[in-house]
């Protein structure tokens, strides 16, 4: 066999092997159906944990209320009170709230929480995070959901006067 036959079956041999990478990247792949899927338990499971965190929260600073919150946008959790004080002879309103969203399945795949949270009519805290439903881990976001509402209540415990 001389060289250019060997050169030939090396060539064919390259591609075959690139076409079974292609084959196998492709079975790895979630199916737009299985992303659905796991968006939506992925959604459930987060939702909860977003919930109880909330709810602990509200049950630390009386006056605040809880409400569940399933919007076109996304579905999560919120808190939120409004405080009436006065100053120099004048009442002012001030809202403060934190609000955790898991944003609505989209085709990009992906698993997206937005954290909203305002003390005194002012934005204390604006976070977001996004994973890849194929390379998604729950944990990781239990783990900044707690960061994000532990932060909140710091500040919130800061601004009471």
């Amino acid at each position: 066999m001389d060289f250019s036959e060997r050169l030939q079956k090396a060539v064919e041999r390259g591609r075959q092997h690139g076409e079974v990478a292609v084959r196998q990247q492709r079975q790895s792949q979630l199916t737009e159906e299985e992303s659905r899927a796991l968006h939506a338990r992925a959604r459930v499971e987060l939702s909860d944990h977003i919930e109880a965190c909330l709810q602990h929260v509200a049950h630390e600073f009386p006056g605040f209320d809880f409400q569940t919150v399933m919007t076109p946008e996304g579905f999560g959790a919120k808190i939120s009170r409004d405080n009436v004080r006065g100053r120099s002879g004048a009442l002012t309103r001030q809202y403060s709230h934190l609000e955790l969203i898991i944003r609505s399945y989209s085709t990009t795949r992906i698993l997206d929480v937005v954290c909203r949270g305002a003390i005194a009519n002012k934005e204390v805290l604006q976070r977001s995070q996004f994973q890849q439903l194929a390379e998604l881990d729950l944990d990781t976001f239990r783990h900044l959901v707690d960061q994000w509402v532990l932060e909140y209540a710091e500040k919130y415990a800061a601004s009471e006067r």
